[in-house]
């Protein structure tokens, strides 16, 4: 199972941006990295240089490599509506995504780990694949012998987020994803129709 397990704070000065949540080392950081990282950049980047850089951010933000986002953008192409929008509410809709989205894990690498581990469940049958696409209604859970879990407590009790398309219920451990977010209910800094621009070259 194909995963991004390279260095995380480097990636995220790359961006100037904490994409994968709270990192100390970037924010003592929060410069490019290499020895010109403090230097003046070029000012002016090509058309080309932004788009590429939007969808690099789209894929290590949601933890998704090249041909498996490829897929899913095509799918999201000959669906109706706004190509860029539906991209990311196909991200969104992951299992693994929906899992950190609830806090049940505080980051989206935990998160696919714990669905790859069997602990979690959707609609009471136990589903191991991170990218498992959530429809409206689909209800989340802990699995029972997982509810104890030091992290997945410890995750839960410091979560704060509330996300209108989701439903959470700390003492049962459950939630239900209600509806595919809006774009406007979508937190994350991406531009995507510099994605949409760059794949349609």
């Amino acid at each position: 199972m194909a995963r991004y397990t390279g260095p995380k704070t480097k990636i995220a000065r790359k961006f100037g941006e904490a994409i994968f949540g709270d990192d100390r080392s970037f924010e003592k950081r929060n410069y490019p990295p290499g020895q010109h990282g403090l230097a003046k950049r070029r000012s002016k980047r090509s058309e080309y240089a932004m788009q590429l850089q939007e969808k690099q951010k789209a894929k290590y933000t949601y933890g998704i490599l090249e041909r498996q986002f490829r897929n899913l953008f095509e799918k999201a192409s000959r669906s109706k509506g706004i190509t860029g929008e539906i991209l990311l509410q196909l991200c969104e809709s992951r299992l693994d995504n929906v899992v950190y989205r609830m806090g049940i894990s505080p980051s989206r690498r935990g998160a696919r780990q714990l669905v790859s581990h069997r602990h979690i469940t959707v609609n009471g049958e136990i589903v191991n694949i991170p990218s498992y696409t959530l429809k409206a209604g689909d209800v989340v859970a802990v699995r029972e012998k997982s509810k104890s879990l030091t992290a997945i407590v410890s995750s839960v009790s410091n979560n704060s987020s509330i996300y209108e398309w989701l439903n959470w219920n700390t003492d049962t451990m459950q939630g239900t994803f209600i509806s595919v977010p809006e774009r406007i209910q979508i937190p994350e800094n991406i531009n995507e129709q510099f994605i949409v621009e760059l794949y349609s070259k």
